[in-house]
C-alpha cells in the first residue's frame, strides 16, 4: 500500500481538474487499498441536502465506508465538508460511512464520524496518513480494545445480540443453532479473503430491504449459492452472487427453514458485519457458544471454555517445545525435509472438545511450526523468489489430523467450522510467504469431529490410540456433589469395581479412560485442565490409586492457578494441568509453580511428580488411624451428645439452672469450633458418674433427662434407642482425661493457619471436632506452622472451600519433625510467644485474631518466627514456597513409611504374632 501510495502521489502532483480527472482520482485512490471501485462505490450518488431540502449529488459514495466530494485546486474545503456532511441524514442508516473526505487534488480534509476528528494533509503526505484509510483495505481501526479479550467478547456480544433476536421469534433450536453456525463462517469469510473483501457485507445492505422483510430468503439463496458448485449453478443468478466462492464441507448442505427477519435483525446483523472478524482470536468459537446458551444448560453441561493462555500452557509442555526443539536441531536439508514429513504424520485427540478451542489453537501452531520449517528448507535451497509453483504440493499440514469428541451437535458444528478458518487463516499466510495465493475452497477435508459421550464411546473407534500422538483436553468442571445421575452413571461405567466414584469429580473419568486408553504400552503423551480438587484431600489416593502412577507417571504439571475464559462472566475457578504418559516414554520435563492464583509461572526442572503435583516420590497420603510418627500423640474425636439440646445449655439459659444447686454442680463448659473461634459461651451437664439421688432430686436433671429419654426412644436409629435407658451418658463419650490441644473439624481457607487451643481436662469437646491428649507446645508449634498448613491444603478435604480436618486424612498422616532438645526448645520458645501475643488482645476472639485482614502485625511476627523454628527442625533445607515445603514433607512421609517409626496396624500386628507363633 505504501508503494501504490508513493506512486499515486507522484502521478497526480500538480494535477488542477476536477470535471476532467476527478473520478479517475478516486479510482486509482481506491486502487492503492486493493479495492475495485466498480464493485463498492459509485459517482453522483443521489442525495438530499438536508438545509434546503434540495437534490444533489455526492461524488463518490462506499455505502458504510466513504462519502467523497471533490473539488477543483484552491477551493474551500472547510465549506465543501459542510456540504458533504449536510448530505448524510437523508442515507439510511446502515450506510452511513465511516469517513467523509473532501479533497483538491493537492490537499485533503478527512473527517471520521465516529470519532469526530478531522485531519488535514496536503497530498505530498499521503504515505503518512495512510492510517486514516487502512479499515478500507480490512484493517480494524474502528474498534480499539485493551487486549485480545476484549475483543472477543465484543464480538461475541454482537452474535449474541443476533441470536437472541431470532430466538425471539420463534426461530429456535437445530435451526437456529446451524444458522449461527453459519453466520459465524460467513462474517469471517467476508473479513479474511474467502472471497472478495465485504462481499457479504455488499450483498446484505444494497441487496435487501431496509425493514429486514425480505432477509431471510436472501440469506437462505445464499447459503444454496455457497453450497453450489460453480458449473451447476444458475445461469440467471445474480452477477453479486456468482462472484461468491463455492464452499462445501457440509456447512451450507442441510436445509434450512427460512427465518422470516424484521429490522431489528437486519440492523443486528449488519452491526456484526461492521466487526473486523479477521482479528479474532480462535478462542472465540467457545465464547460465542457460552453466549448463546443458556445458563441452565451451561450448568448442566459443566461448559467451561478455556482460554487461549490456558490452551497453549497445556500443549506447549505436551508437544510444541518438543517439536520446537526437533525443529532446531535439524540443521541440514534432508533432516529439514525429515522433519516436515514428521508434521503431516502426527494426530491430534480432544475427547471432550466442546467448541474445539484446543484442537484450532493447535493446529494454527502445528501450522505456525511447518511455515517455519519451510523458511528454513526454502533458505537451504537457496530459493528466493518462490519455494514451488504448486503450493498444494509443499504442505503438510491438515486439519484432517485432528479428532475430537462432543456431547452436543452445535458446539461440534462450531469446533469444524473453526478448523475450516483455521486452516484458511494460515493458508493466508503461507500464501503470503510464497508469492501465490494458496486456498483450499471448496473444502475437501474436515477434522473429525464425533459427536456421543466421550465417557460411553470406545475412543478407538474415532481414533486407534496407535495411531494417536497427543491427547489432551479440558474436560468438563464437574464437581463430585455436583454431578447428575447420568455422570454418575458415566463414572460408574468407566471405573467399573475399582471403587471411589463418590469421592471423585466427574474429570477424573477422562483420565481413567485415557489411561485404558493409550495402554501402558503405548505412545501417545496427554494433558488434561482439571479444577485443583483432584490433587487435593481425599481424591488423590483414589484416582491416582486406580489410574496408577507407576504405569502412567506426570511429566509435566502446572500447580494451582486462576482458570481464566473468553466467556462472558467466568466463574472463577482453580485448575491445575497435568501431563502424563505410559511409564518409560517421556522423562518429567516442567512442574510449573504460581506464587499467585493470577501471576506468571515460574518453571523448574522435577525430579518426579507426585499426585498432588509435588516434585516428590509418588506416595499417596492414605487415610490412618494411628498418626504417622509414633511419638506423635493419638488424636481423637469429641463426644458425641446426641441429647436435642437437653444436656447442653445456652447462655441464656444458665441461671435457670445454676438456680438448682444440685444441677449446677454437674456444669461444665463445652467447646466446638464456634465456641472456640468466636468466644461462645456454652455449657453441658457432665452426668457419667453422677450420684443417682442427685439425678432424681434435682428438678432440671429429672425434667431434661426425662425428656430425652423419650426422645431417644423414638429415633430411626437401633443405637441411639439403645441409649434411651441411659439418657444421663452421651451416645459416644471420648472426653480427653488431662489437658488436650483442640484442633477444628473445619476451617476457613482465608486464614493463614489453622487456630487451636489448650483446654484442661474440665473442658467437655464435642463431636467433630477432635482433640489431641497431652500435646506439648512442641506438637502445637508444629501444627500452628506453615510447614502443618501446607500439608493442610494438600492433602484436607473441602466443606465448600473450608479446610476439613479430618484426623485420619490431614492430623495423622502428618509426618511431624523429631527435633533434638536444643530444636525442640526453640519451637516451645516460638509457640509460648504466639501464646503471649493472643493474650494481649482483650476481647479479641481467634476468628479476629486470624482474620486476614484483622490479623495484628505481632502476631504475624510471632507466626514468622515459630515457621522459622519448625522448619528448622525438619533439616538444613530451608524451604520458602509451599511447593518447597511439600517436596520436602512428602520425602519424610515417604522414609516414614518404610521405617521403624511407624506404628504396626493391627492385622500387621497380628501377622506378624502368627509368624512367631508358626516359627
Amino acid at each position: 500500500m505504501r508503494s501504490r501510495a508513493h506512486k499515486f502521489t507522484r502521478d497526480w502532483a500538480g494535477e488542477t481538474r476536477e470535471a476532467a480527472e476527478g473520478q479517475t482520482f478516486w479510482n486509482e485512490f481506491l486502487q492503492i487499498f486493493g479495492v475495485s471501485r466498480r464493485r463498492v462505490a459509485v459517482f453522483e450518488q443521489a442525495a438530499r441536502r438536508t438545509s434546503t431540502g434540495n437534490a444533489g449529488w455526492m461524488d463518490l459514495f462506499w455505502p458504510g465506508y466513504l462519502a467523497v466530494e471533490h473539488k477543483s485546486a484552491g477551493a474551500n474545503l472547510e465549506r465543501a465538508m459542510g456540504q458533504a456532511i449536510d448530505y448524510l441524514p437523508s442515507l439510511p442508516q446502515e450506510h452511513l460511512p465511516q469517513l467523509v473526505v473532501v479533497s483538491s487534488f493537492e490537499k485533503f480534509l478527512v473527517r471520521d464520524l465516529e470519532s469526530g476528528i478531522e485531519t488535514t494533509f496536503p497530498l505530498s503526505e499521503l504515505v503518512e496518513h495512510l492510517e486514516l484509510f487502512a479499515f478500507l483495505a480490512g484493517y480494524d481501526t474502528r474498534h480499539q480494545f485493551e487486549n485480545e479479550e476484549d475483543v472477543n467478547l465484543a464480538a461475541t456480544d454482537l452474535l449474541a445480540r443476533l441470536h437472541d433476536s431470532l430466538e425471539d421469534s420463534g426461530y429456535n433450536g437445530h435451526a437456529l443453532r446451524v444458522f449461527m453456525t453459519r453466520l459465524l463462517f460467513v462474517l469471517f469469510a467476508d473479513d479474511t479473503q474467502v472471497w472478495e473483501r465485504g462481499l457479504f457485507h455488499d450483498y446484505v445492505t444494497l441487496k435487501t430491504h431496509e425493514d429486514g422483510r425480505d432477509l431471510g430468503g436472501a440469506l437462505g439463496l445464499f447459503f444454496q449459492v455457497l453450497n453450489t458448485p460453480d458449473e451447476l449453478r444458475q445461469r440467471t443468478l445474480d452477477e453479486d452472487l456468482l462472484r461468491f466462492s463455492y464452499i462445501n464441507g457440509g456447512i451450507f448442505s442441510e436445509p434450512l427453514p427460512i427465518p422470516a427477519c424484521n429490522r431489528e435483525m437486519r440492523a443486528r446483523l449488519i452491526a456484526c458485519m461492521k466487526f473486523n472478524w479477521g482479528a479474532i482470536s480462535p478462542a472465540i468459537f467457545g465464547s460465542l457458544f457460552q453466549n448463546v446458551m443458556s445458563p441452565r444448560e451451561r450448568r448442566a453441561l459443566g461448559a467451561h471454555y478455556t482460554s487461549e493462555q490456558n490452551i497453549l500452557r497445556t500443549i506447549r509442555p505436551l508437544f510444541l517445545h518438543q517439536l520446537e526443539a526437533d525443529l532446531e536441531g535439524a540443521t541440514t536439508l534432508p533432516a529439514l525435509k525429515r522433519f516436515h514429513e514428521r508434521l503431516g504424520e502426527l494426530t491430534f485427540f480432544d475427547p471432550a472438545c466442546g467448541c474445539g478451542n484446543f484442537l484450532v489453537v493447535a493446529y494454527r501452531e502445528l501450522r505456525r511450526i511447518e511455515l517455519e520449517c519451510l523458511r528454513r528448507i526454502r533458505a537451504r535451497e537457496s530459493r528466493s523468489d518462490q519455494m514451488v509453483l504448486d503450493t498444494a504440493l509443499v504442505v503438510r499440514t491438515h486439519v484432517g489430523q485432528f479428532y475430537g469428541i462432543e456431547i452436543e451437535e452445535f458446539p461440534a458444528k462450531i469446533a469444524e467450522t473453526a478448523m475450516y478458518l483455521m486452516d484458511h487463516l494460515a493458508n493466508r499466510e503461507l500464501s503470503t510467504e510464497m508469492g501465490m495465493y494458496f486456498v483450499r475452497f471448496p473444502i475437501s477435508d474436515t477434522a473429525h469431529i464425533y459427536i456421543g459421550n466421550a465417557l460411553r464411546t470406545d475412543w478407538n473407534q474415532v481414533l486407534p490410540s496407535n495411531k494417536c500422538s497427543y491427547l489432551f483436553g479440558n474436560p468438563p468442571f464437574t464437581g463430585k456433589k455436583e454431578r447428575s445421575e447420568a455422570q454418575r452413571s458415566d463414572m460408574q461405567h468407566v471405573f467399573g469395581s475399582s471403587g471411589g466414584v463418590g469421592v471423585l469429580d466427574y474429570v477424573c473419568a477422562w483420565y481413567k479412560k485415557a489411561t485404558e486408553y493409550i495402554g501402558e504400552t503405548g505412545h501417545t503423551l496427554c494433558a488434561f485442565v482439571s479444577t485443583n480438587s483432584i490433587t487435593q484431600g481425599e481424591q488423590p489416593p483414589v484416582l491416582w490409586s486406580a489410574v496408577d502412577l507407576a504405569k502412567f507417571p506426570i511429566f509435566f504439571a502446572h500447580r494451582t492457578f486462576e482458570w481464566t475464559s473468553e466467556a462472558k462472566g467466568p466463574a472463577h475457578v482453580h485448575c491445575v494441568i497435568i501431563g502424563f504418559s505410559p511409564a518409560g516414554r517421556i522423562a518429567p520435563s516442567a512442574l510449573f509453580e504460581y506464587p499467585t492464583l493470577r501471576s506468571a509461572p515460574t518453571e523448574k526442572k522435577p525430579n518426579q511428580i507426585n499426585g498432588y503435583l509435588v516434585d516428590a516420590p509418588a506416595t499417596l497420603a492414605k487415610k490412618r488411624r494411628q498418626p504417622l510418627v509414633s511419638t506423635a500423640k493419638t488424636a481423637r474425636e469429641g463426644s458425641k451428645l446426641g441429647d436435642w439440646k437437653h444436656l447442653t445449655i445456652e447462655p441464656e439459659q444458665i441461671e435457670e439452672v445454676r438456680q438448682d444447686s444440685i444441677a449446677a454442680k454437674y456444669l461444665r463448659p463445652l467447646i466446638g469450633a464456634e465456641e472456640m473461634l468466636y468466644g461462645l459461651q456454652r455449657w453441658c451437664f457432665w452426668l457419667r458418674e453422677a450420684n443417682p439421688v442427685d439425678l432424681r432430686n434435682s428438678p432440671v436433671l429429672r425434667e431434661r433427662l426425662s425428656k430425652l429419654r423419650e426422645r431417644r426412644s423414638q429415633s430411626d436409629k437401633l443405637s441411639t434407642r439403645l441409649m434411651a435407658d441411659r439418657p444421663a451418658e452421651f451416645l459416644e463419650t471420648r472426653q480427653p482425661l488431662s489437658d488436650y490441644l483442640f484442633i477444628p473439624c473445619v476451617s476457613s481457607s482465608r486464614r493463614q493457619y489453622v487456630p487451636m487451643q489448650i483446654y484442661p481436662a474440665t473442658v467437655v469437646i464435642r463431636t467433630p471436632s477432635f482433640a489431641v491428649e497431652g500435646a506439648d507446645l512442641s506438637i502445637m508449634g508444629q501444627l500452628q506452622s506453615a510447614m502443618f498448613m501446607a500439608w493442610v491444603r494438600t492433602v484436607s478435604g473441602r466443606l465448600k472451600s473450608d479446610f476439613q480436618i479430618a484426623p485420619g486424612t490431614v492430623y495423622n498422616t502428618f509426618p511431624f519433625a523429631q527435633p533434638d532438645d536444643s530444636k525442640r526448645t526453640s519451637i516451645e520458645e516460638a509457640m509460648s510467644s504466639v501464646l503471649d501475643v493472643r493474650s494481649r488482645y482483650d476481647g479479641a476472639t481467634l476468628a479476629d485474631l486470624y482474620d486476614p485482614l484483622s490479623m495484628p502485625g505481632p502476631l504475624v511476627a510471632a507466626h514468622r518466627e515459630l515457621d522459622s523454628a519448625v522448619t528448622a527442625a525438619f533439616g538444613r533445607r530451608r524451604p520458602k514456597t509451599d511447593a518447597e515445603r511439600l517436596e520436602l514433607l512428602f520425602e519424610r512421609y515417604t522414609a516414614l513409611l518404610s521405617s521403624d517409626m511407624l506404628p504396626l496396624s493391627t492385622s500387621q500386628t497380628t501377622r506378624r504374632a502368627s509368624r512367631r507363633r508358626a516359627s
